[in-house]
């Protein structure tokens, strides 16, 4: 999952090298956070939150394809 995220998101950034994803599991949720240069959070966040509503689509899809737990991705500053 934390490949997956990388790679969508330093193909939409101008600092790909900034990008980090960790990953942590809580007790039912598999916790996601991306942090990204400050200058590419709007761009990962999008106009009204789209690209990152997609992201968080493309994560969910993928993770029911497995385990049925639940994920969530957070945008960190």
């Amino acid at each position: 999952m934390k490949a997956l995220v990388e790679h969508i998101v330093r193909s939409i950034v101008d600092h790909p090298e900034d990008v980090q994803v960790e990953e942590a599991h809580e007790e039912k949720v598999h916790v996601i956070r991306l942090f990204v240069h400050p200058d590419d959070k709007g761009k990962v966040i999008g106009k009204q939150g789209r690209t990152a509503k997609a992201i968080r689509a493309v994560v969910h899809a993928a993770a029911t394809g497995g385990q049925q737990r639940r994920v969530r991705l957070d945008i960190v500053e």
